[in-house]
């Protein structure tokens, strides 16, 4: 009896580190259902109104949508450039929406890991164009002289961009969810960035396998997209390490599992691979 007692009062006071972890851990089946609406979210953000929007803003016509392509009747250097600008404006809007979310521990989170969708989507582009010569941006800088220049732009714009302002920036923010305890705080930021990376990746994956223009697309937008641009998920966490980067004064409550989320989740999924995997065609050319 004396010993149960001595058990209870350790638990309860958080000595016992293995039941605070399991106190704390967050719902991972949760997690995934977040970032299966943001993954859909930030890719409609890029495809359809970034793409879609700017190709009508210019006068163009709609053809063809799908999770890893846009189609205009004009595609022009704008149409191009607009699925990264639509990234960026988004991003901005989702860390203004997170800092507003204050209680909610799930929403704040989706607002979240869509800032940093977003925002890894554009800084991401800017190297994967720069480096590869392929992509939007090297759609945009085609038939500039020197060429080697402006591909050496887009390499130095998406490393300052990407590594030193969105990275920091999104671990920044990240910090209201991982705690004050130095060892605590790595592992559920751990948690809170891979488990929505392989998820994003997976879905964008098998959706862009659906694509109606050719597998070269599953290679080039829908894995270098989602397990090339958003690979900060898989390290930045590591930086946490550092006793120099200081702890939240806002802490969130953890996030709980939530049949809202999964639900919602469930359906946006089935529409993102059955419908905007093969592509919906809006005109005839």
């Amino acid at each position: 009896m004396q010993r149960m007692a001595v058990n209870a009062a350790r638990d309860m006071s958080g000595s016992n580190p293995s039941t605070l972890h399991r106190a704390t851990q967050p719902d991972l089946l949760t997690i995934a259902a977040i970032a299966i609406a943001a993954t859909v979210i930030a890719d409609v953000v890029h495809e359809g109104l970034g793409h879609g929007g700017m190709c009508a803003a210019t006068g163009g016509r709609p053809l063809a949508l799908s999770t890893v392509h846009f189609e205009c009747s004009a595609d022009t250097r704008l149409v191009a450039a607009g699925g990264t600008l639509a990234n960026l404006i988004f991003g901005a809007l989702s860390w203004v929406a997170a800092r507003a979310v204050r209680q909610t521990a799930s929403w704040r989170y989706f607002f979240w890991l869509l800032m940093a969708f977003n925002l890894f989507e554009a800084g991401g582009y800017f190297l994967f164009s720069g480096i590869g010569n392929i992509g939007d941006w090297a759609v945009v800088v085609a038939g500039w002289q020197p060429a080697w220049v402006w591909r050496f732009a887009l390499i130095a714009l998406g490393t300052v961009t990407y590594f030193f302002l969105f990275v920091p920036l999104c671990l920044r923010e990240l910090r209201p969810f991982v705690g004050g305890d130095a060892e605590m705080r790595v592992r559920r930021a751990r948690q809170l960035t891979l488990a929505p990376y392989l998820t994003s990746g997976i879905l964008s994956c098998v959706a862009g396998a659906l694509n109606p223009v050719g597998p070269l697309l599953i290679l080039v937008s829908a894995a270098a997209a989602s397990f090339g641009g958003k690979s900060g998920l898989t390290w930045m966490w590591s930086l946490l390490h550092d006793p120099r980067i200081p702890n939240s004064e806002l802490q969130m409550p953890k996030i709980e599992r939530s049949r809202g989320w999964i639900v919602a989740a469930v359906i946006l999924a089935i529409v993102f691979i059955a419908v905007l995997g093969p592509g919906i065609k809006f005109h005839s050319d």
